[in-house]
């Protein structure tokens, strides 16, 4: 299936893999670049050399596209970013942030910029500072999320930038993909439906808790501090909302969730480790692998569309 976003990343399928902290890593981003999709090194807060590691580690293992998700509150975003011209890596995808600073020394490498935007205006702002795409990512994500629902922002940032656009959250299969494709995307970004990849090196504990998750099985923590975060629920999740509720500082509340994700994806604390989730995640009922599940989204996805 061939759309703006095939023609301008190279890719063969319009499917790309969430640059999830901890998750997004070798395995899973050379797994979904070898199944026709873009994989995803999601940088996180990592140190800048293990970056490096990851974006060599995926080329000795394809020769296709693949990007990197860095996260501009990165410490160390500025060697990050370096890393990323120097390793040759023809795709970044950006969060946390405005990559105004790098996109003259990334156009200049050829590097297609893709930032993640959650409002209309950040859109524009991202348009004018010179991205090719960008994703727009609707509240119903895991992990770090905005206002808006899929929904609505989608088919508003269309309207309001002449770039295209990438839809995120809620997404997991065809039915997702084509309804993306009507308001107007010309891309789906995946996370929740990654996660549970065969490829995916998140513990067992963690893949079962998405697989068996409902509908209503996340819960949003975090809004009172300006950064809400979505997460499967258990023992910290509820912890949290009370210590909110109560009126608890910032820093009681970051000393409850510290290192969190890194204990739920990899010792397997299900119960006080952070299980980022989208709400999606109750559509979500088996382990496959990438190629597995592009192919079931794709194959649906286009019986729904009528085209090839």
């Amino acid at each position: 299936m061939k759309t703006k976003i095939t023609e301008l990343l190279g890719i063969e399928y319009p499917i790309i893999q969430g640059g999830m902290a901890w998750v997004a890593e070798y395995h899973l981003a050379s797994a979904v670049s070898e199944a026709g999709g873009l994989g995803i090194i999601g940088a996180g807060g990592a140190p800048a050399a293990f970056v490096r590691e990851q974006i060599q580690k995926v080329k000795e293992i394809t020769e296709k596209p693949f990007g990197v998700n860095l996260m501009l509150m990165n410490p160390e975003a500025d060697e990050i970013a370096q890393i990323i011209v120097d390793e040759g890596v023809k795709v970044v995808t950006t969060g946390a942030g405005n990559p105004g600073k790098y996109m003259a020394m990334w156009r200049e490498a050829g590097i297609k910029v893709i930032p993640v935007v959650a409002s209309v205006a950040l859109a524009k702002m991202m348009e004018r500072a010179g991205a090719d795409a960008v994703v727009a990512e609707g509240t119903e994500s895991g992990g770090h999320i905005g206002e808006a629902t899929t929904m609505t922002l989608v088919p508003q940032v269309v309207d309001a930038v002449s770039i295209p656009v990438i839809a995120a959250g809620g997404i997991a299969d065809g039915r997702g993909f084509a309804a993306a494709m009507m308001l107007g995307a010309q891309a789906v970004q995946l996370g929740t439906r990654f996660v549970v990849a065969r490829e995916s090196i998140v513990h067992e504990n963690y893949k079962q808790k998405v697989i068996a998750a409902k509908d209503i099985d996340t819960a949003v923590t975090g809004r009172s501090t300006g950064h809400p975060i979505r997460c499967i629920r258990n023992k910290t999740t509820r912890e949290y909302l009370k210590l909110e509720q109560n009126g608890a500082t910032l820093e009681e509340l970051e000393k409850l969730t510290l290192g969190g994700l890194r204990r739920a994806v990899v010792e397997g604390d299900v119960t006080e480790g952070s299980i980022m989730a989208g709400q999606i995640a109750g559509l979500v009922k088996k382990e496959q692998t990438c190629a597995e599940m592009i192919q079931e989204i794709m194959a649906q996805a286009l019986e729904l569309l009528h085209t090839t």
